[in-house]
C-alpha cells in the first residue's frame, strides 16, 4: 500500500513554476530518497506534503484519502533550516513542541526524557537552548520530529553538521523508525546516504519528476555494461586482442601481481565473447559486473534532462 500518492501537482509562483504535472508514489514503510539539484522543487513539494502551501493543481493522497489539515498529526518535518527559541529551556520547547502534535504533557515529558537519555543529552533539559552546540540542537529537534510517532517522516538534510559519529547514531535511529513501521521520506545532496539507507527514490529537475523507482531496478536500467576483470598476465597482450570489443581502465591491485581491468562493452559484444578471448590470453582471476552509483545515475539523468 502507499502512505502517500502525489498525482499530477503543480505549483507556480509569480514568475517561477516551482513543480510542473509531478506524480509520485511512496509506498508504506519504507525509506524514499526525494533527490535533485538546488531549486528543483523538493522543498515547494515537501512543503504540500506538510499543508503548509496548497498546489495549482492536482491531488495529494496521504494513507488512502485527500490530504487534510488533520493529517499534520501523523506527519514529523524536520525542515533543513532548523529553528528552536533560543531563550527558552530545552525541555521546556520540546515539551510545547510535544503537546502542539497533540501528546499530553506527562506523556510528552516521559517520552522526551527517555529520548533525551537515548542521545545521551539528558543534563541539557533545563539549559537554555542558545547554550546548545548546533549538533546538539539538531538532536533535540529530531527528537521533536519522531516523538509523536507519526506514519510519515520527512527529513531534509538531517545529518547536515553532524559529525561521523553522530551522523551513523542518526542512520541507525532511522533505520529502526523504518523497521517500527515509520514511511520515511529523506531528502539529501549525500548520494552516499542515499545508497545506504533508500529503497526507492525520485529525482526531481526543473520542477519534474525526471526519474522514480526502486533503487535496485534503477541501478539495473542504468547499468552501462561495465564489468571488472581481475587477472594475472601480460597487460599489453590482452588489451591488444581486446582492442575491437571493449574500450577499458587499467588498475594495479595493491600488494598483488594480479591486474584489474574496467572494461565497458562495445555495441554488438557479449562478455561470453570478452571471457573466451581473455581466458586464452591471461589468467582471470575473476569478473564481475560494475553498477553504475547513485551518485552516477544522478549526474546522468539530470544531465539528460537539460538536453
Amino acid at each position: 500500500m502507499d502512505i502517500l500518492k502525489i498525482e499530477n501537482v503543480s505549483k507556480s509562483y509569480t514568475g517561477h513554476v516551482a513543480l510542473n504535472d509531478v506524480s509520485l508514489s511512496v509506498p508504506e514503510g519504507c525509506i524514499y530518497g526525494l533527490l535533485g539539484p538546488n531549486g528543483a522543487g523538493k522543498t515547494t513539494l515537501i512543503r504540500i506534503i506538510n499543508h503548509i502551501t496548497a498546489p495549482d493543481s492536482g491531488n495529494v493522497y496521504f494513507d488512502g484519502h485527500i490530504l487534510n489539515a488533520q493529517d499534520v498529526y501523523n506527519i514529523g518535518y524536520l525542515p533543513e533550516e532548523r529553528g528552536l527559541y533560543k531563550k527558552m529551556k530545552v525541555g521546556e520547547q520540546a515539551v510545547f513542541f510535544a503537546r502542539l502534535k497533540g501528546l499530553s504533557k506527562k506523556e510528552a515529558t516521559q517520552r522526551l526524557k527517555e529520548w533525551f537519555e537515548r542521545f545521551d543529552i539528558l543534563n541539557w533539559w533545563d539549559k537554555k537552548v542558545e547554550e546548545l552546540s548546533k549538533g546538539m540542537a539538531q538532536k533535540v529537534q529530531f527528537i521533536i520530529t519522531v516523538l509523536h510517532r507519526p506514519k510519515l517522516l520527512i527529513f531534509d538534510e538531517p545529518f547536515s553538521g553532524f559529525d561521523p559519529i553522530n551522523a551513523n547514531m542518526l542512520k541507525e535511529e532511522i533505520l529502526k523508525l523504518r523497521d517500527a513501521g515509520s514511511t520515511i521520506i529523506f531528502s539529501t545532496h549525500n548520494m552516499s546516504s542515499v545508497e545506504e539507507l533508500c529503497d526507492h527514490i525520485t529525482l526531481i529537475n526543473k520542477s519534474r519528476n525526471i526519474l522514480s523507482g526502486k533503487i535496485d531496478d534503477i541501478r539495473n536500467s542504468y547499468s552501462p555494461n561495465r564489468y571488472m576483470l581481475t587477472f594475472n598476465g601480460d597487460v599489453t597482450v590482452l588489451q591488444s586482442a581486446l582492442t575491437d570489443l571493449v574500450t577499458y581502465q587499467i588498475e594495479s591491485v595493491p600488494q598483488s601481481s594480479d591486474v584489474q581491468m574496467f572494461v565497458d562493452l562495445k555495441e554488438n559484444t557479449s562478455l561470453r565473447d570478452v571471457i573466451t578471448i581473455a581466458n586464452e590470453k591471461v589468467d582471470i582471476r575473476g569478473i564481475v559486473e560494475v553498477k553504475p552509483t547513485i551518485n552516477d545515475i544522478f549526474i546522468q539523468a539530470v544531465n539528460s534532462s537539460n538536453q
